[in-house]
Order: C-alpha cells, then structure tokens, then sequence
C-alpha cells in the first residue's frame, strides 16, 4: 500500500489527535522528500503570539518520520523505528504559514539495508526545515532515527 498525504493525514486524525487538532498536515510525500504545512492558529499558539515550538517539532518530526515509515513498508520486513535523539534551533517567530521539508530519504535506505542484513540496530540524522511564506527560516530539527529489524 502507497503512502499518501491522505492515508498519513487520516492515520493522523484516528492515532494522533494532537497533529490533527493543531492543524499538522502531509502536503506531499515521495521517495526522499516529505512536506508538512501547519498555519499559526490560536490552538497551537504560545504566550508570545507565534506558534509553539512543540508544535513546530510535530511538524518537522512527521516529515522525517513518514519517510522512514514508508521506507520501511517498502521493504516488506518488520522493523521498528524510534527516535533517539533530536534538537532544533529557532531563528524567528513562527507566525503564519510555516512549511516544514525534508529531503533526506535517500539516507535511510542504507540504514535499513544494514539492519535486515545483519539485525542489528542502526541510527541516522534527518533534518527538517521549517520556513515561512516569504521563505525564511523559522526553525531548523533534527532527528536521531533507529532502526532494527524486529524479532
């Protein structure tokens, strides 16, 4: 089965009502690139009238995270995937549209080679930038992802 920003965007509805209700979206989703839009609204917003950097992380975790997920299904094995480390740092207020993109899929398949050939775990970083509509830079994640084939 093909993910698409529509079957993610559902999924997220049902398992994660926290992406959903704060306006996270999968606007588009190919072999290494993954794009996420969520608009400053005032459910998602802090005390400082921008949007929360939790929400951000949201965000920018599902650009890289709906990679490795559909990497995964490609593969027809059984791993698990866990982030085990991230950060991120902000550069300007995160107010109106903000995208977040990740080009980093190509990075997975070697991770994943290793893991179904020899079974133990392996880890790679992936980043995600968040922009605004002028394309600035709000915010910058990374993410520490694991893989290991399971048992």
């Amino acid at each position: 089965m093909k993910l698409t920003p529509s079957k993610i965007n559902t999924f997220n509805f049902f398992k994660l009502p926290a992406v959903f209700l704060t306006g996270v979206r999968v606007k588009t989703i190919d072999d290494n690139s993954c794009t996420v839009k969520v608009k400053h609204r005032w459910i998602n917003q802090n005390p400082f009238k921008s949007m929360f950097w939790a929400v951000q992380g949201m965000a920018a975790e599902l650009t890289t995270g709906a990679l490795v997920l559909m990497k995964i299904r490609a593969s027809g094995k059984k791993v698990s995937m866990l982030v085990s480390n991230n950060n991120a740092s902000f550069t300007k207020k995160a107010t109106g549209r903000i995208t977040f993109s990740c080009n980093d899929g190509h990075l997975i398949d070697e991770a994943l080679r290793k893991t179904i050939a020899t079974g133990d775990g392996q880890t790679f970083w992936m980043q995600s930038i968040g922009t605004n509509k002028e394309g600035i830079v709000v915010s910058t994640f990374n993410f520490e992802w694991s893989v290991r084939v399971k048992k």
